[in-house]
């Protein structure tokens, strides 16, 4: 039996059925469309291809935090289980619910002293976000307990690389997760757009891409210069935003790369879906440590801030 149970939420954009499991509990965030607001279930009550293109016909979602209420319930029944528990939580950098979260287990702690309830700012979002979870669900299996799971995701969530391409910028842009200045920028340019989630959680604009063919090059361009040497199978997971073509043609790519590369494929989910639309590709695996990729002035500021 596992020494500890997972809160997982929907953020992580993984299948259902890897998630699904006796001792994960799922946090399903919010989003409104055009016909009212809906739960992220991971595509149990509505499909992927039905959901972007809804986009694609002028529907603009808009994505909401989860009620204070749903925390309460689901750390209260971490609590009264008995069974130390970690929430793996979206990134601080895009949300609020991570803050939201710490708030109420702060409370609930201070009710009841003797609970063991972590909340992890995991940094990561989508699948970068899923990677994370789907390598903690292993190391849970193998039997970690709550403080080493602690220890282990705040430690594994800068080893995790993504890099993922976006048709343009203006759902990021009306969601308020890029400057309209850029966004402005790429629509004059008519390029496709690179990004990656930066050491903060925030997102970061790496490259631009002249069409979808070039731009499923430099994403396994990205991964040949990035992945970690380490480990003898190489893992990788491949999401895509209603656009299963350029997803296949990905994995072709990465298999040229290296033959023995396995892959989990996953469908980008209607919350991170709100803020990319639909075209949206990305890939992510085990990479070096984001933190040597700091500047100078970085480390210092880092080392200030940690005192």
């Amino acid at each position: 039996m596992p020494a500890c149970n997972l809160i997982i939420d929907s953020c992580c954009d993984l299948p259902f059925d890897v998630v699904d499991r006796e001792g994960i509990e799922l946090i399903e965030f919010p989003y409104i469309a055009g016909d009212g607001e809906h739960s992220d279930d991971m595509y149990r009550s509505r499909s992927a291809h039905d959901f972007f293109d809804s986009m694609r016909n002028g529907d603009e979602p808009s994505t909401a935090q989860v009620p204070l209420t749903v925390y309460q319930d689901v750390f209260t029944r971490a609590i009264e289980s008995g069974v130390p528990t970690v929430c793996l939580s979206f990134s601080s950098g895009l949300s609020g619910s991570y803050n939201t979260a710490m708030i109420i287990r702060d409370q609930l702690v201070a009710e009841h002293p003797e609970a063991e309830l972590y909340v992890v700012d995991t940094l990561l979002a989508s699948i970068a976000e899923g990677f994370l979870v789907y390598e903690a669900i292993r190391q849970r299996d193998r039997g970690l307990t709550a403080k080493e799971m602690v220890d282990w995701a705040e430690e594994a969530r800068y080893y995790i690389d993504a890099e993922f391409m976006v048709d343009d910028l203006e759902a990021l842009r009306r969601g308020g997760r890029i400057p309209a200045s850029v966004a402005l920028a790429g629509s004059k340019l008519d390029v496709k757009p690179l990004l990656n989630i930066a050491l903060d959680g925030k997102l970061s604009l790496t490259g631009v891409a002249r069409g979808r063919k070039k731009g499923i090059k430099q994403l396994a361009e990205y991964y040949a210069k990035h992945v970690s040497d380490e480990g003898a199978a190489r893992f990788a997971v491949i999401g895509n935003a209603d656009c299963p073509k350029d997803a296949d043609r990905l994995k072709e790519a990465l298999s040229k790369i290296d033959e023995n590369i396995l892959f989990l494929e996953s469908s980008i989910g209607p919350v991170i879906g709100s803020h990319v639309g639909p075209g949206m590709i990305a890939v992510v695996f085990w990479g070096g440590d984001k933190r040597e990729d700091m500047s100078v002035a970085d480390r210092i500021a880092r080392k200030v801030k940690q005192g």
